[in-house]
C-alpha cells in the first residue's frame, strides 16, 4: 500500500509501465460524465502507483468527473480523509475491511480502531462507512465472529452519523443481508462490486439498495451478474472500478484505474439495451442521490 499522498508518477493510458504489462489505452470518452463510487488510489498495482491529480486528469478526461476513495483499514482510512482535501472531485469513505477487522480484534485493538473510524468518519467530505461487510472466502472460524460484530459497529456508526453504507460481499449474500436486517440498515446502502445473482437483485430492489458493477460484469464467467443487471431497478445502478482491481474485459490482468470506467458503462448500456447518453445521466443522478454532490 503507498500512503503517500504524491506517490510515483502516474503512467499515462496506453503506456507500457510495469505492473502486467502497464495500464490500458484510454477509452472513447462518456457522453455524459459519471462517478467512478469506489477506488483505492493509495493501492499501487505492482510498482505502478498514482499521483491524485493525475489519476484523476486520466478520469476527467474520459467523463469521469469524480471518484470515491475508500478505506480498508486505519491507514488507508487515514489517506481518504487527506486525500478529499486535496481534490474536489474526491469524496470518501473509512471503515475496516471485513478481512482486516480479525486481525485488529486478535491485537485487542478492534474498539480503538472502530472510535477512530468514527472520528474520520466526521469530516464533511467523508460520505460512507465502508468497506465494511462478510467475506466467507478469505475469513473463516473465530474471525467470523470477529468480522460480525465490527460488521454490526459499522452499520451503527452509519446509522448514527447519517452516511451511506458500503458492503463488502464475498460469498457471504444471505448472511450480509441477514444482518442488515437484523440491524436496520442506514437510509443508503450500497453493494461495492455487487457479486449477487438476480435473487440478491431482487431483494435489493425491494430494499431500495443500490448495486455497484465493477469490471467482473464483462468477465466471460459472470452470467450471474449479468442475469442480475437485467433485473436490477434503474434507479439502484452505480459503477465502479475497485481500482486497481478488477479491470474490465478485455484488459483483465492489467492495471485498473478510475479513467477504465466507460468500458463497463458501455457493457452495461449493451447488455440493458439501454441508450448510453440516458444510461450515464441516471448513473450520475444515483451516484449523487446514494453520496450527495461532489461540489
Amino acid at each position: 500500500m503507498v500512503n503517500s499522498l504524491t506517490p510515483a508518477p502516474f503512467r499515462a493510458p496506453g503506456s507500457n509501465g510495469t505492473g502486467r504489462h502497464g495500464y490500458p489505452p484510454a477509452p472513447e470518452p462518456l457522453p455524459v460524465p459519471v462517478m467512478d463510487n469506489h477506488t483505492h488510489l493509495d493501492f499501487p498495482d505492482a510498482d505502478v502507483a498514482v499521483k491524485i491529480k493525475d489519476a484523476l486528469d486520466a478520469a476527467e478526461a474520459v467523463g469521469v468527473k469524480g471518484a470515491v476513495q475508500v478505506g480498508c483499514d486505519l491507514e488507508s482510512s487515514r489517506f481518504a480523509v487527506q486525500a478529499v482535501d486535496l481534490d474536489p472531485r474526491l469524496l470518501g469513505a473509512v471503515a475496516l475491511h471485513p478481512n482486516d477487522a480479525p486481525r485488529y480484534a486478535l491485537r485487542g485493538e478492534l474498539e480503538d480502531a472502530l472510535s477512530e473510524i468514527e472520528v474520520l468518519a466526521s469530516h464533511p467530505r467523508i460520505r460512507a462507512i465502508g468497506e465494511t461487510g462478510l467475506d466467507f472466502f478469505r475469513t473463516e472460524g473465530e474471525g467470523l465472529v470477529h468480522q460480525r460484530y465490527s460488521f454490526r459497529r459499522h452499520i451503527d456508526i452509519a446509522k448514527r452519523l447519517g452516511l451511506t453504507l458500503q458492503i463488502h460481499d464475498r460469498d457471504a449474500h444471505d448472511d450480509v443481508v441477514q444482518v442488515l436486517r437484523e440491524e436496520g440498515p442506514p437510509e443508503r446502502v450500497v453493494f461495492h462490486c455487487f457479486s449477487g445473482d438476480a435473487e440478491l437483485a431482487r431483494t435489493c430492489n425491494a430494499e431500495g439498495w443500490y448495486m455497484s458493477f465493477a469490471g467482473t460484469l464483462t468477465f466471460k464467467n459472470a452470467s450471474n451478474l449479468r442475469a442480475a443487471l437485467a433485473i436490477a431497478d434503474p434507479e439502484r445502478i452505480l459503477v465502479e472500478t475497485d481500482a486497481p482491481f478488477l479491470t474490465p474485459h478485455p484488459f483483465r490482468g492489467r492495471p485498473n484505474a478510475s479513467y477504465m470506467v466507460p468500458y463497463t458503462v458501455r457493457a452495461m448500456a449493451e447488455l440493458t439495451g439501454s441508450e448510453l447518453s440516458g444510461l450515464c445521466a441516471q448513473i450520475a443522478g444515483n451516484t449523487e442521490r446514494a453520496y450527495g454532490t461532489w461540489a
